[in-house]
């Protein structure tokens, strides 16, 4: 490889980086995902009318 040497502990160190940057960063995005949705709900359930508004929570109780 062009004089360079690539351990095995460096290798090992560099796999078990590397997958808990993907397990972190799935977890994180769980998070930003579910705070996205909750804003689209909110802004959704804005702009619904009074009519359109009782009608679902009457649903929701059942």
């Amino acid at each position: 490889m062009g004089g360079l040497d690539i351990s095995t502990l460096g290798m090992v160190v560099a796999v078990a980086t590397g997958l808990g940057s993907y397990f972190l960063g799935r977890h994180w995005r769980k998070g930003r995902v579910a705070k996205k949705q909750a804003r689209e709900r909110a802004a959704l359930e804005a702009t619904q009318s009074r009519q359109v508004r009782r009608a679902r929570e009457r649903s929701q109780r059942r």
